[in-house]
């Protein structure tokens, strides 16, 4: 099982709107974090970290916090 801080953020992304991140997070969570749907999800939170990640808003932390999790 995930861990729950992880699936807590994962939520989160889900819920996001952003389609870069959202959509692999639905399927990581309804794929029971298989490993092709982590992987596709870790590719989609770098890919917003880069894109995203130093402009201020909430998500920042959660990406890199995300991937540390996920890289664990």
């Amino acid at each position: 099982m995930a861990n729950p801080e992880l699936i807590q953020i994962i939520e989160k992304f889900s819920e996001s709107g952003w389609d870069l991140i959202d959509v692999p997070s639905k399927k990581w969570l309804a794929d029971n974090n298989l490993a092709d749907a982590t992987a596709e999800l870790i590719k989609a939170v770098e890919q917003a970290d880069k894109e995203c990640g130093s402009c201020g808003c909430e998500f920042d932390p959660l990406y890199k916090r995300a991937l540390e999790l996920l890289n664990v």
